[in-house]
């Protein structure tokens, strides 16, 4: 009988299939922006990566889902995004010799539940005929009157804006904060709407004469011929903050709690991590490596070098529910 049952087991090895090598992905990301990436780590490991875009609701699908979430890792395309995940209970640390040389320390949670996968800095485009050099220097100078009917913005309860109002509460408190909301508001040329390449659009048709915008979306419309006309319209001009450098945001990627191929999961997060990828992200996406010693590509250094905030990403986060409520009390988007 036991000679029997140890005979057995390596014909059951071989009866069992393989397990499946994949990775379950939720992304706030734009496909067409991580879809390289995805391709060349199944290229290089043969593990598929599976990916469900999640435009709003990340946060309580997944508590829905709970355990039985079959997400092993979430993307998000700002440090707000990543800490609602993480205080929502859904993720778990990870713990990596590889993130960890890979990736700074302010660029990935002090608990290990986030890490930052690149930079970008939210700036302003400015009109190449009707706005001079040294017109605008800091975010500041965007409340200034001269401005008014020429600014044009998405929505201020966005992400990206809200990032940067976080920003503007870090520097100048909440009171002067909600003056700089106000100001800015009064001097828009229409109410907010679209998306950042929306805004330089509208300066190409003379609607208005700056914006603001993240830097990676110069690349993506130089690179469309529909929209190039308009990205060689303008040029990007990085502001800072009155007494600090220009705004910076992440993108970011957790595991979750539930990861069913933690194994893989944890591949595919050093593999975003590493030169290879860190390099299609400077290449394609046009947007800035964390990985130090990976350069940015041609196009995104012509735009100029700038000198980065030095706020905490963790004090941004916190300070988004702030920005919101200050958004809303000045009716910015109403």
């Amino acid at each position: 009988m036991k000679t029997l049952m140890m005979l057995s087991l390596p014909l059951l090895a071989i009866a069992l299939p393989a397990a499946a090598q994949e990775v379950n992905v939720y992304s706030h990301r734009q496909p067409e922006l991580v879809q390289p990436l995805f391709d060349a780590f199944t290229q290089e490991t043969g593990i598929e990566v599976n990916v469900a875009y999640v435009d709003k609701g990340m946060v309580e699908r997944l508590v829905s889902e709970g355990s039985r979430s079959p997400a092993d890792l979430v993307m998000t395309v700002d440090i707000a995004r990543l800490a609602q995940i993480v205080d929502a209970g859904v993720t778990q640390p990870v713990e990596s010799e590889v993130l960890a040389a890979n990736i700074p320390a302010e660029f990935r949670d002090p608990g290990n539940q986030w890490f930052g996968l690149t930079s970008r800095a939210r700036i302003v485009y400015a009109s190449k005929e009707r706005v001079a050099d040294g017109e605008v220097t800091t975010y500041e100078d965007l409340a200034d009157p001269k401005w008014q009917g020429r600014i044009c913005t998405r929505p201020g309860t966005h992400d990206y804006n809200l990032g940067l109002m976080a920003g503007v509460i870090a520097h100048d408190g909440e009171e002067a904060a909600k003056e700089w909301a106000t100001a800015l508001r009064a001097n828009l040329a229409r109410k907010p709407e679209g998306n950042d390449r929306g805004q330089v659009k509208s300066i190409w048709a003379g609607e208005c004469d700056i914006s603001l915008g993240n830097t990676y979306y110069m690349g993506e419309m130089l690179a469309d011929p529909e929209q190039k006309e308009w990205a060689d319209s303008v040029r990007i001009v990085y502001p800072v903050f009155k007494d600090g450098g220009t705004h910076v945001n992440v993108s970011g990627v957790a595991m979750t709690k539930a990861a069913p191929h933690h194994d893989d999961a944890l591949k595919l997060m050093e593999y975003l991590s590493s030169d290879a990828a860190q390099k299609i992200y400077a290449e394609i996406n046009h947007e800035f490596p964390v990985k130090p010693g990976v350069p940015s590509s041609d196009l995104v250094e012509s735009w100029g070098p700038f000198t980065p905030d030095s706020v905490n990403l963790m004090d941004l986060a916190r300070l988004r529910p702030d920005a919101l409520r200050i958004m809303e009390e000045v009716n910015f988007d109403g």
